[in-house]
């Protein structure tokens, strides 16, 4: 079987306000060919969003001239938990899509790293329960009467799921993924989401018809080389955690999992196993299968 890409990128995102190089920064490992098809990979390592930002188009832009196919993979999630928009009251749809838009509009991520992630949480919460829930976790100077510093008891958004469909398929094993909803304490990828999907779109809207965000622009479902034809990058939700990461003398940890990531998704694809991931197991309910395409989306390889 033809493998799907030609090259693997994987981004290792962060929430964090300043600049900052090293471990909890902006991470990018490359995985590909070199002109004897061997597979090889690089890292890379920028201060800022911004120009982790600019660094991926460059990387992609570089693929396109080579006529290469990228996919190219987040370390955050691309959707939240199923009727996230109806209780923001979005009316457009896709629900995903309504809810990128929505996102995209409010977050404001400047060039310094500075950003008002936690201002846009309690705005979200203030819309879907008009309390401090269900986003939860923000630093002390950044608590307010919709936001607070740890998870409100048990009950108190009884109608809003905590986890994605795809999280819960995780949990029973020995990784325990955290929820959107939380944005601060070691592990929370709720920061990163709500700066991470502004940055998706952009990228999104600057490819064009050449890219497509998995599941949602392709449908969850097995993906072969005829579907993917038309595209020269395909961008999915991944976690590195999932993927055995051995740390490299002098690698950093962050460092180590984008490297080891893509060097899983290109092996996967070597033997012709990726085609499947991008699609549920056999015998998924129909019903699951609308929730995720439409609005939840799922982490690769799950």
């Amino acid at each position: 079987m033809a493998r799907l890409f030609d090259a693997y990128v994987i981004a290792d995102w962060t929430a964090a306000e300043g600049k900052k190089l090293g471990e909890n920064s902006v991470w990018i490992g490359v995985a590909k060919r070199d002109v004897r098809f061997r597979l090889y990979t690089e890292t890379h390592n920028v201060a800022t969003r911004a120009e982790g930002e600019a660094m991926i188009r460059s990387i992609l832009a570089d693929h396109a001239r080579r006529g290469d196919r990228v996919l190219l993979g987040f370390d955050f999630s691309f959707g939240y938990p199923a009727g996230t928009a109806a209780r923001l009251g979005l009316k457009d749809t896709p629900a995903w899509s309504a809810l990128w838009k929505f996102v995209a509009s409010n977050i404001i991520d400047k060039a310094d790293n500075t950003n008002n992630r936690y201002q846009i949480a309690a705005k979200m919460n203030r819309l879907m329960t008009d309390a401090a829930w269900p986003f939860w976790g923000a630093p002390a100077k950044q608590a307010q009467r919709w936001l607070t510093t740890t998870k409100p008891p048990a009950g108190s958004g009884a109608d809003i799921p905590e986890y994605r469909a795809t999280e819960l398929a995780i949990k029973g094993g020995k990784l325990q993924p955290k929820s959107n909803w939380q944005m601060h304490g070691a592990g929370a990828v709720g920061g990163q989401t709500l700066v991470g999907i502004p940055m998706v779109r952009r990228l999104l809207e600057s490819l064009g018809a050449s890219a497509a965000v998995w599941p949602f622009g392709t449908g969850w479902r097995a993906l072969e080389t005829a579907d993917l034809e038309p595209l020269s990058v395909l961008v999915a939700e991944v976690w590195p955690s999932m993927w055995p990461t051995t740390v490299a003398a002098g690698e950093f940890k962050d460092q180590a999992q984008v490297r080891t990531t893509a060097e899983a998704l290109a092996l996967l694809d070597e033997r012709g196993d990726l085609s499947m991931a991008f699609g549920p197991k056999k015998g998924t309910d129909e019903a699951l299968v609308a929730r995720v395409q439409d609005e939840e989306g799922w982490i690769l390889g799950v």
